[in-house]
């Protein structure tokens, strides 16, 4: 029987159309059935014509349908792949722009800090209702592979709350083990190591990452036999580029000693450093691209993307169809772990999982990734061990954040929603505990239609809210743009540099945009 993959989230171009693309290259999947569901027929149809244009194009007996029903997509599912975005764009500009009245200037907001741990809220409902529907008419023991952020609190609530075994998979570790790849590159020809026409992949670097999500660390990272933790802080910092773009990583490097997996904006807003004044984010980003710090940077280009692929799409479906082939495979976990499992050929990526006694010096039960291996026999993770002692700091002050959110999303409990935020490191940093108070209340009346967890609790934060306006009680708000933000371009303003716009909205990974390759 041919494998059923259900997508759901399928309306998001980028991951459903290249990670199709991708268990579609290996060769014992080529006649996968893929069910997209999605709850925007619009979007869900614009992309199932790519897919079955593009599997046609390529000869291959694979098949897709669409429902905007969820459990007809999830009958019989092999494999579940969610790429949600609770709320769309619509809730994801109320994450970052309600904050920043309040001083919390994000870059992108869908982790920790205030946005992320408002996305886990409407996000974490979401998928314990897909988790029900998996439990009753998926496959016997399917496995659900969530790429939705916030992908620790997402992981944790569908593993302890939803009963479902459920993987989650980013792809930071792959982008911080090219940055280390490329700054060994420059030193080892500088050092006479490389010939100048010599280039590094990064499978050239055997690394080891060990933390939680957007908070992993490379532990190990050897080149010809040698040792290189010691050495790359100093080695991004001499590259030209990463010198420039990556302040905060560079920073965080030299002061414990290993590097981060996450991007340099993503980074400075999980820590209570860096984006606390003003005046000093500056000095910490670059606004070459939106991933080294820009305010907001991730919305305006996700809005920018889906502006500009619904209205383009028409000229999409004219281009000549992409071929579907093992080279041209993304790094996304998604479709290695598939093979794996079917085919048994071994795989080794990191992935997030539950915490039992594979870092131990982070919590059970916690959120945690690792590197691990598939094959037929199932995905298998080593104990690490002890994190050092900065890297394992940083990380349990994210995951008392995370567990505190899980619960208040799982409970509908707005006093452990409000300590959430109160004990997030930067939003700490900036606000005082009313400020979070007040905050918290006005993020969850705007976002009222997402969260029907809270939908008992909601209106005596209206009354809060209303009677700090007639008391004059309400904290002072700040007037701010933030400290770096862009405007959205207008689709007649991407149509200037149609390839970039293009690119932008078929990106599964849109920092892969800046990625040097």
């Amino acid at each position: 029987m041919p494998v059923k993959i259900a997508m759901i989230g399928a309306g998001s171009i980028g991951f459903t159309r290249k990670l199709m693309h991708d268990i579609l290259a290996v060769p014992e999947l080529t006649d996968t059935h893929f069910a997209f569901m999605d709850i925007n027929p619009k979007n869900l149809e614009m992309v199932a014509q790519l897919a079955q244009r593009d599997i046609q194009a390529n000869k291959l007996p694979a098949t897709v349908s669409t429902t905007t029903d969820r459990r007809a997509a999830l009958q019989g599912a092999n494999y579940i792949i969610s790429t949600i975005r609770q709320g769309g764009l619509a809730a994801f500009a109320l994450d970052i722009d309600i904050p920043l009245k309040y001083g919390i200037d994000q870059c992108v907001g869908d982790t920790i800090c205030a946005g992320g741990i408002m996305y886990g809220q409407r996000t974490i409902p979401a998928l314990l209702d897909i988790c029900a529907d998996i439990r009753e008419v998926a496959a016997d023991n399917p496995l659900f592979l969530n790429y939705s952020n916030p992908m620790a609190m997402n992981v944790w609530a569908c593993n302890q709350y939803g009963g479902v075994n459920t993987i989650g998979l980013c792809h930071g570790v792959q982008g911080g083990h090219w940055i280390i790849a490329r700054s060994i590159e420059h030193w080892a020809k500088q050092e006479g190591l490389l010939a100048a026409d010599e280039t590094l992949h990064r499978r050239d670097v055997n690394i080891v990452c060990a933390g939680i999500n957007h908070q992993t660390w490379y532990i190990k990272a050897e080149w010809r036999g040698m040792d290189m933790i010691p050495l790359i802080p100093e080695l991004i910092a001499a590259h030209p580029k990463y010198r420039e773009a990556e302040k905060v990583r560079i920073d965080v490097a030299r002061r414990f000693g290993y590097f981060s997996t996450e991007s340099n904006g993503h980074l400075s807003e999980y820590l209570p450093w860096y984006r606390k004044r003003v005046d000093e984010i500056p000095r910490w980003i670059d606004m070459s691209s939106w991933i080294n710090g820009e305010t907001g940077g991730y919305l305006r280009v996700c809005t920018e993307g889906r502006n500009w692929f619904e209205t383009d799409f028409p000229n999409w479906m004219k281009e000549e169809p992409p071929v579907i082939a093992q080279e041209r495979r993304s790094e996304e976990h998604g479709s290695y772990i598939i093979e794996g499992l079917e085919t048994g050929r071994v795989y080794r990526g990191h992935f997030n999982i539950i915490n039992k006694g594979h870092i131990t010096n982070l919590p059970d039960g916690c959120v945690i990734e690792i590197p691990g291996y598939v094959d037929r026999n199932g995905i298998n993770m080593p104990v690490v061990g002890d994190l050092p002692l900065a890297c394992a700091a940083t990380c349990s002050a994210s995951v008392r954040v995370q567990q505190m959110a899980v619960e208040a999303a799982v409970r509908g409990d707005v006093t452990l929603l409000k300590q959430a935020m109160l004990h997030d490191p930067l939003t700490g940093a900036v606000c005082n505990p009313e400020e979070v108070w007040q905050m918290t209340d006005e993020m969850l009346v705007a976002q009222a239609q997402w969260l029907p967890n809270f939908a008992s609790a909601i209106p005596a934060a209206q009354s809060r809210l209303a009677a700090a306006e007639s008391n004059g009680t309400r904290v002072r708000l700040r007037q701010t743009e933030g400290a770096a933000r862009l405007q959205t371009k207008s689709v007649e303003e991407m149509a200037a540099n149609k390839a970039v716009s293009r690119a932008n909205a078929a990106a599964a990974d849109k920092g892969q945009m800046t990625k040097v390759v």
